[in-house]
């Protein structure tokens, strides 16, 4: 699987199940300006699937202070997941998660994507794009294994402060500590204040 990151990310145009449950055709073009995080997931009325949708809604206005949309994405119908929606979170539903969900039957956004497994389902792929459609950071993960959505936000909060300061992000970093200097001298001095 080659990687996107550093690339401009695939295009895409589908039905979409909104946060108000209406279905609506989206594409990438409609978020222009804003970052981005697109995550795939393998199916609806599974698993690990609901435990991380309701985690990213939990967190979606820390997406969303950060001028960043949520996009997930499965190679389910919109009314599957206009069904799954609509299911308590108590009977294996996610319940009205506030963020649209892509419907990628013909599996098209998945492929182009890189994340389709058996040409079945997607991979637990999450992509990080910038406010000019470039990814900028990508995790996939297998089937069994659930992504931590605080590492997205770090993510996003080291985009954001790597574009506004020019300094960039060591091992570890959160937002509010100290970064680098992408010199010689500046890891030097990051280095002996922080081993």
């Amino acid at each position: 699987m080659s990687t996107l990151v550093t690339k401009s990310a695939p295009e895409f145009k589908a039905t979409a199940v909104m946060p108000d449950n209406t279905f609506k055709e989206i594409s990438l073009g409609d978020y222009s300006g804003k970052y981005k995080v697109l995550f795939f997931y393998p199916l609806d009325f599974t698993f690990v699937c609901p435990s991380e949708i309701i985690a990213f809604d939990k967190k979606l206005a820390e997406f969303k202070e950060r001028n960043c949309e949520v996009i997930a994405s499965s190679v389910d119908s919109e009314f599957s997941h206009f069904a799954w929606k609509n299911t308590p979170v108590n009977k294996g539903g996610i319940g009205n998660v506030q963020f649209p969900i892509l419907a990628d039957i013909t599996k098209s956004i998945a492929r182009d994507y890189g994340v389709l497994f058996n040409d079945a389902v997607a991979l637990r792929g999450l992509f990080l794009l910038d406010k000019d459609n470039i990814v900028r950071h990508a995790v996939v993960n297998d089937l069994p294994l659930g992504r931590n959505v605080d590492e997205a936000i770090r993510m996003l909060d080291a985009l954001q402060f790597t574009e506004e300061n020019g300094d960039v992000c060591p091992a570890n970093w959160n937002k509010g500590e100290e970064a680098m200097t992408p010199t010689a001298e500046g890891v030097a001095k990051y280095l002996s204040k922080n081993n």
